[in-house]
């Protein structure tokens, strides 16, 4: 039964191949292909659940081995990257009710999305993030969590930015986009500490060797993973990219910003449980930033005006105290927390659109008195804290700013250090205006003086020099500008495509193994 775990994943993906592959080839378009695409996603998503809870079943009944490999993707040296999965206790059991979810969201979404221009490239994202879902829940070892991590980001993007051509949504998918890749950034380095220091990707031989590792060693990994897990779960100080995430539709905000991906943080911490049980410090900050979270969640939350940037703050203040109940040792409660909040929050956002309807003639709760009278408190959540705003200021613009002072190093020194060919008509235009510059300063303003002189000779010189002059200007630059300006432009051309040829990796390479050779042999 453990073989199931490939069904689960690759059902999904089959179904995102099939639209794609349609689209591709005119075969699915318009209102006309609606229907089949809609049944591609939501047959493979539902098989794909039933395959989960059959694995689960299997489970539950002590028949599932804990864990399968479909051989080795990867083998360098001491580094052996395997296609393993586990097939037990709290991945299985997570994955199918996040299955389950995107089944419910698939078939909600037919009716939703009907008649959009993007129909059928919403059910093709749609089915590769549930395939890449249930990548990062299922498993083995972190690479391949990383890339289901990934995918499942690019996918949140490309439906954040579902109606591309509004400013809004566009400018909104790119700051988050930006934004998860600090944390993506920690995942990174974490992958690389645990081969270092652990000697394997692997999450059993990371979870089963913890006990052995220094306090040092654990806070370090640890550390690294948190940050991953902040800024995917949307913690402080990364919070404000979850309301931003709104922008897209509603069957999209729900699977991924109420059921499914915004657990992905507090998933990989309940995972790394032992881990994180050898590193205080790292306990310590899970639980101040998931209570500075809640706090802050609850307090913007109050003075929100739409149902969805609400629902965005309710979902981060709940992740944050789940933060807590994992920094505090009550694992067993953020793992049913979890659970129960994917399927309330996914509820919720689903029935936004009818929130009116059924919120009428149901008056809003007063806030307390300790805090309706607190006009700063007021102001600052209305503002949410500034939090962008200090944000951009802090990492943004110093960023920004060093990023034009390197492009500036870079075209006015490395290239001409490096003879990085310039458009050949602005070298010949330079040439002309440094030569008229040069006239300028050698014989003043009024270049038409020169040459005139007093008697017969003079004369005779300057009118020969007129000749010549008309001779160059009317046969000679009037004959071969354009030759030679198509000349150098056909040289740069060549320079470019040169100089593109010897900075591929594979070049590069082999100048470097040339001159080490070469420094050898001295």
């Amino acid at each position: 039964m453990d073989s199931l775990v490939a069904l689960i994943l690759l059902l999904p993906l089959a179904g995102a191949f099939s639209i794609g592959i349609g689209q591709l080839f005119g075969k699915l378009h318009g209102e006309a292909g609606e229907a089949l695409t809609a049944n591609i996603a939501t047959w493979a998503i539902a098989l794909s659940f039933l395959s989960a809870l059959a694995l689960l079943s299997s489970d539950l009944l002590g028949k599932n081995a804990g864990s399968f490999s479909a051989g080795s993707w990867l083998g360098s040296n001491a580094l052996n990257i395997e296609m393993n999965f586990i097939t037990t206790g709290f991945n299985a059991g997570l994955a199918t009710l996040f299955s389950l979810l995107l089944v419910i969201v698939t078939r909600f979404s037919i009716n939703y999305i009907h008649k959009e221009p993007g129909f059928h490239r919403f059910f093709f994202v749609l089915s590769l993030f549930s395939s890449a879902m249930l990548l990062l829940v299922l498993s083995g070892n972190a690479v391949g969590t990383f890339i289901g991590w990934e995918i499942a980001g690019l996918c949140s993007y490309l439906l954040i930015a579902f109606a591309y051509d509004r400013p809004i949504a566009a400018i909104n998918a790119t700051r988050v986009f930006v934004t998860n890749r600090i944390g993506d950034a920690g995942f990174i380095l974490g992958i690389a500490l645990c081969y270092t220091l652990v000697g394997s990707v692997n999450w059993s031989s990371l979870n089963s060797g913890a006990p052995q590792l220094t306090t040092g060693t654990a806070t370090v990994i640890a550390l690294c993973f948190a940050t991953a897990a902040f800024a995917k779960s949307a913690q402080l100080p990364f919070t404000p990219w979850l309301a931003r995430a709104m922008e897209g539709p509603t069957p999209s905000s729900a699977i991924f910003y109420g059921a499914v991906m915004i657990h992905a943080g507090i998933f990989l911490i309940i995972m790394l449980r032992p881990l994180f049980e050898q590193a205080p410090f790292a306990m310590g900050l899970l639980a101040a930033v998931g209570l500075a979270t809640a706090v802050y969640s609850f307090i913007v939350g109050l003075t929100q005006t739409d149902v969805k940037s609400s629902l965005s703050f309710a979902i981060s203040g709940q992740l944050g105290l789940m933060f807590l109940e994992c920094g505090l040792g009550f694992w067993q409660l953020a793992t049913w927390h979890l659970c129960a909040h994917a399927v309330v929050r996914g509820y919720q956002i689903l029935t936004a659109p009818s929130f009116l309807h059924y919120v009428h003639g149901n008056p809003m709760k007063p806030v307390g008195r300790d805090i309706a009278g607190l006009r700063w408190v007021y102001v600052a959540s209305l503002q949410r804290f500034w939090l962008d705003p200090v944000v951009d200021r802090i990492l943004i613009r110093p960023t920004y700013g060093l990023a034009k002072d390197l492009d500036y190093f870079d075209d006015h020194i490395v290239d001409r250090i490096m003879g990085a060919p310039a458009p050949a008509g602005r070298a010949i235009s330079s040439l002309a205006q440094l030569e008229e510059k040069v006239l300028r300063t050698q014989f003043g303003e009024d270049t038409g003086t020169f040459g005139r002189g007093n008697g017969w000779a003079a004369r005779f010189l300057e009118w020969l020099a007129v000749i010549m002059s008309w001779f160059e200007e009317r046969l000679v630059l009037q004959g071969i500008g354009m030759d030679a300006i198509d000349m150098g432009r056909k040289l740069g051309y060549a320079a470019n495509k040169f100089e593109k040829l010897i900075l591929k990796p594979r070049y590069l390479v082999l100048f470097v193994f040339t001159v080490l050779l070469f420094a050898a042999s001295l």
